[in-house]
């Protein structure tokens, strides 16, 4: 049998040739799945590798909540409760050699990880049952290093849920150069992306819960940015700031609308000049922010005092 119009758009008929006869069928019917939530359950799906983590939240003790914290996240985190913190936003060095005023962000890939991933494995812990965590990373291509495939492989080791991944599309500005790799040749070309991604994983359930008058997005953004390809420009003032890798606020304030409700408490292990922080702040987030940088923690202090906020 040969299909014709596979590409028909849905509630379109389309026809296959069944011994030279033309026969129409039901596009929709043909790609149904037959017995798909049996075949679900025989799967398992998430539940396959969803770790078992106590239901139990505690409350985040006052001294950490909205303070921006000089010292390294790993350690600082120890401090914290299991289970204190409702969501996640970081965009951790992605070790390119950038030049950060406290960090070194030329390692070994074995060591860059290891110093990674022992402050993931305490954002896991200090995440509450249903809560979130959204990691902004770029793999670095020159190296054929997949950060994002390993960072998610990490979590989904550890008990987390995948809920998914956003590209987020930066319009190009990647692609400003012109390495080809092996030019014309099939030997070994450079591929090019003008993206990066959020991969996004949940604790314990896929729901998280709240009351509904702390939901503060609205039907249009809702149904904006379900569709996981966010084509937002970079951050054009990363020179005002004095720092070499920022996210512009609109990422931030997507992912806070979009997986978190107003009142939650937000924390960054990876603050830098502050903007998860800032924007947890000004859209109705309680925040945590940590940096090694006290530059950097200073500046993320001063951008929340200038936007009105009263920092302790």
């Amino acid at each position: 049998m040969n299909r014709i119009d596979t590409d028909a758009p849905p509630g379109k008929r389309s026809f296959a040739l069944r011994s030279g006869k033309k026969i129409y069928e039901g596009y929709n019917a043909e790609r149904k799945v037959v017995g798909r939530k049996r075949k679900e359950k025989q799967r398992l799906g998430y539940e396959a590798f969803s770790g078992d983590f106590s239901r139990a939240n505690n409350d985040l003790p006052a001294e950490y909540i909205d303070k921006i914290i000089v010292g390294d996240s790993a350690d600082t985190l120890k401090k914290l409760p299991d289970n204190c913190i409702d969501i996640v936003v970081t965009s951790p060095p992605y070790n390119f050699g950038l030049d950060y005023d406290s960090h070194r962000d030329t390692d070994t890939w074995h060591a860059y990880f290891d110093a990674l991933f022992a402050i993931f494995e305490q954002c896991i812990r200090v995440l509450k049952y249903g809560g979130r965590i959204v990691v902004n990373v770029q793999p670095l291509f020159s190296d054929y290093i997949p950060t994002h495939h390993l960072v998610s492989k990490f979590f989904i080791d550890r008990g987390l849920i995948w809920k998914g991944e956003i590209l987020w599309e930066k319009n190009n500005y990647n692609c400003k150069y012109t390495a080809w790799g092996s030019w014309k040749s099939p030997s070994s070309p450079y591929l090019k992306y003008t993206w990066e991604f959020l991969e996004i994983f949940c604790k314990g359930d896929l729901k998280k819960p709240g009351a509904q008058t702390d939901i503060d997005i609205t039907e249009d953004e809702f149904k904006l940015w379900v569709n996981a390809k966010w084509s937002i420009a970079p951050e054009r003032d990363m020179q005002k700031y004095g720092h070499p890798a920022m996210f512009p606020e609109k990422l931030v304030l997507r992912a806070l609308k979009l997986f978190s409700y107003r009142g939650d408490i937000v924390l960054d292990p990876f603050n830098g000049a502050g903007t998860t922080t800032l924007t947890a702040r000004n859209f109705g987030r309680k925040y945590l922010g940590i940096d090694t940088s006290e530059q950097y923690c200073a500046t993320a202090r001063r951008r929340i005092k200038d936007s009105g906020g009263v920092f302790l």
